[in-house]
């Protein structure tokens, strides 16, 4: 992954309240389009995802560093845990699981009042009733 010229000089087409999904920037990053991502969010989930498909341990510390440079990372702070709590509950009650990673993405999202921008609906239309809101392009 690579940028031109540096992260302070490139422009943020989208808004500060939008959260990255791991697809988005694959997506992004594959076609060397990242920096029209940069100042965006991403959780810490799909910081990990990205990161944890390149062997070389240097190369995985530096993508690490660039990504936290260039994006806000959302931690999993009291916030993010009660609300996944609260959905994986509401979620089990209802027979309608999913995975452990889509959730933690969605209860950030939630409860940092941010948008999330996926290219997987499929995994996340289901939390639109509890306030998860997607980007649909």
């Amino acid at each position: 992954m690579r940028l031109r010229g540096k992260a302070e000089s490139l422009e943020n087409p989208l808004s500060s309240g939008i959260l990255i999904d791991t697809s988005i920037l694959v997506e992004y990053s594959k076609r060397r389009h990242i920096e029209k991502l940069v100042g965006s969010n991403i959780s810490v989930i799909t910081l990990l995802e990205f990161l944890r498909y390149f062997k070389d341990e240097r190369k995985r510390r530096e993508l690490k560093e660039l990504l936290e440079a260039l994006f806000n990372v959302v931690d999993m702070d009291n916030d993010v845990l009660l609300t996944y709590c609260d959905l994986y509950n509401k979620l089990k009650e209802r027979g309608e699981m999913i995975d452990d990673a889509d959730l933690i993405i969605a209860s950030s999202a939630i409860a940092k009042d941010l948008i999330l921008w996926t290219g997987n609906f499929k995994h996340f239309e289901r939390l639109e009733k509890f306030g998860l809101k997607l980007k649909r392009d």
